[in-house]
This record gives structure tokens, sequence and C-alpha cells, in this order.
């Protein structure tokens, strides 16, 4: 399980607490249209089929997407559901999704290389690079270090809350990363700095600020360049200042502030409330790209790759869950570890991982899951497709 159990939410975004909120509410989404897949090749194929097909008749999710990548680097997509309740369209296997939190990935990654090229050091106080940025109650930025941003351990409070009770009503709203921050800073401290870990997504609105501040340049151009186009990312990006849409083909997501209300279609959403923490728009395809380059060493010189694969407990990632720095890992029911994030906004949940021996998987529903059932069933397919072949 990717997601943090204790949120209930990997945090791509501020607003999707909105839903989260409710999860003891009766009822997931109503059912959509069976499976869109053609015939399995074989059974751990047909095993991926079904676990879609339950995702979309039992727990209600519009559409359900799966790609599954083996050991030499081949992808099959498998999708169930549909892209538009109105329409019946078919979902299309390979469609962009807005990843949400596996950003921090992302991000973590472009400030790994610049602790690679020198340029920042892990165990600095953020006050280095920003300073006179964190002052609050119990906050101080020259008692927080780079790594404890990363790995969640800094104490930094949620912004999240803020914009959680209403989320369908900020989704045409611009928030300046600055805005965040101060929301975060209107609260107490979580806890000391190092004491513990907990998920907090300002803490990558931080280290966005922070490699704005080393760099010059925006992040969205540093993510740009140096992982998306480092590795042939085409269908990936960063969307931009009021870029509101997502690109073709991509099924529709649904949301609801209230769990007793009709679906809304919620495709159209200004992504800035989750910034470094979880703006970013991919293809499940992409993904698994991504995070397999990742372990590859394809991103991150040894030392570095070696310390983002540091962790420490987080049990609320689920079974042996742990958190390096802005990468999870938990233990597969077929044995072995898998390393990813898995990322949440009004409208997409995506649970994804890899293996050390080239193996990924991604799977994306189109409709916050409505209850703890349903988050379940999506890492349960989230692990039988990365187990199906092990």
């Amino acid at each position: 399980m990717i997601t943090p159990r204790s949120r209930r939410w990997t945090g791509a975004c501020a607003v999707a607490l909105a839903v989260l909120g409710s999860l003891t509410a009766t009822g997931a989404p109503a059912a959509a249209s069976p499976v869109r897949a053609g015939p399995a090749e074989d059974p751990a194929e047909d095993t991926v089929r079904r676990a879609l097909h339950d995702l979309v008749r039992k727990d209600g999710f519009p559409a359900a997407l799966a790609a599954v990548q083996d050991r030499d680097g081949r992808t099959r997509h498998r999708s169930a559901g549909v892209a538009d309740l109105k329409t019946g369209a078919k979902a299309p296997a390979d469609g962009y999704v807005r990843i949400g939190s596996n950003t921090k990935t992302f991000t973590a990654v472009v400030v790994l290389q610049l602790v690679g090229e020198g340029r920042v050091r892990l165990d600095e106080p953020v006050e280095t690079y920003l300073p006179g940025l964190l002052r609050g109650q119990g906050v101080d930025g020259r008692r927080i270090t780079v790594r404890q941003l990363l790995q969640h351990t800094s104490g930094l409070p949620e912004y999240t809350d803020r914009l959680a009770k209403s989320a369908l009503s900020f989704r045409h709203t611009y928030f300046q990363p600055r805005r965040l921050l101060d929301m975060a800073l209107e609260k107490k401290a979580a806890f000391a700095p190092g004491s513990r870990h907990q998920y907090t997504n300002t803490n990558y609105i931080v280290a966005g600020l922070l490699i704005e501040q080393v760099t010059g340049r925006p992040v969205i151009e540093e993510i740009t360049e140096r992982t998306i186009r480092r590795i042939g990312l085409r269908r990936t990006y960063f969307p931009n200042v009021g870029d509101e849409r997502i690109r073709t083909p991509h099924a529709k997501g649904y949301h609801r502030d209230d769990p007793q209300a009709p679906m809304t279609d919620a495709t159209r959403w200004d992504p800035s409330a989750a910034w470094a923490a979880g703006q970013m728009i991919s293809t499940l395809g992409d993904l698994n790209r991504f995070f397999t380059a990742l372990l590859g060493g394809e991103l991150l010189k040894p030392e570095q790759l070696e310390q983002m694969r540091t962790t420490v407990e987080a049990p609320e990632m689920g079974r042996g869950g742990r958190y390096g720095l802005g990468l999870s890992s938990i233990t597969l029911s077929c044995g072995g570890r898998a390393w990813g994030h898995g990322g949440t906004f009004p409208g997409y949940y995506t649970a994804n991982a890899a293996t050390d021996d080239g193996r990924a998987a991604a799977i994306a529903v189109t409709h916050l899951p409505a209850d703890v059932s349903a988050f379940e069933h999506v890492e349960a397919a989230l692990d039988t497709a990365l187990c199906a072949k092990s």
C-alpha cells in the first residue's frame, strides 16, 4: 500500500481531503459500465483484468486503468469502465491522469541532483537556502534540515485542511506557493524536527521553493529539464500557470464534496494548490518508466539514490511500509519489496510501484475511493499486478 493509511490521502492536492474526510459515509460511487479490455493473453493478464473489473463493478469507480511492465520493459495496458459517464465512451487504456503526489518523487529527484552537484546539502538547515522563511509557532527553519523535508520528519504543519471542506469551490482558484505555506504556518508545529515521521504536503511546497531559490529557475523548468526530458518521458508534464486541462486522450475524473451528492466532472481543475507536492500529469506507462529509470540509476548518482532509498518506518504506508526521500517502499504479498509513491487528486487516484528487477505496475481510478475498503481494493490490484508474473 503506497497511500498513508493515517491520512487516507497521498497528499496530491490540498483540496482532495474534502472527500477523504468523509470516508465513514456509506456507499461508493454508482457503478459504471462493465470492463472494457481485450481478451487476456495468459492467466496473469486475466488476473489483472479481473481486478479492474471488480474496481468498476464492485467499488463503483467510473473507470479503472492499469499498466504493467515486465522485466524486459514490455508494457501491457488494460482499462475497465468508461471515460465519460454521459456518453459511455470507452476508457482509454493509457490515457493521461493527474498523478498527484507522485510529483513529490520528481521534486525529490531534483533536490537530490542539486545535492550531487554540491549546491545543496541534505543535513544543512533549510535556513541556509531560504533564510527567514520558516518561522512560526514551534517552527524554525534553523532547526529543520533538507533531509527532514524530503522524508516528512520536519514537523511542519499541514496546510490542506484549510481547503478540505469544499474542494469544488476552489477548483478554478490559483494559489501561489507562498500562500500555501502561509496557511500552514498559521498553525503550530506538529512535532519537534526529526522526532518522528508524518506525511505532510507542506514539506514539498518548501522543497519547491528551495529548488527555485538555489537554481534561480521555476520548478516547472527544473523538473522538466532534469527528469522528463532527461529520460524521454513524452507523455508527462507539469501544467503551467492557469492550465486547468488534461491532454487527450483521457478518462474524465469525477469528484464530490458530499458523498451523498451526484458526481461532478472534475477534469478541468487548477492544480496550483498542489504545486511541487502534486501538480503533475502523466500516463501510467510513463509513470512506470519514470520509477524503473529512477531505480535503475538513470536520474541520480549512486550516492544520492542510496540516500533516497534510506528509509524510516512509516506504518501508515501499509504492510512493511517505509519512507525514504520522496520514495516509499512496501512488502509485496509474493515476497520482496517494491518502490513507488502513489498520488491523489480530485477525480484521480493512482497506486504505483516498481521493483529492482525491472517490474513495474500502476493502477488509476477516476474517482477518489469512497471508503477504506475501496482504497484497499485499488492497492490490492497493484499488488496483484506486480505479483502476477513474479
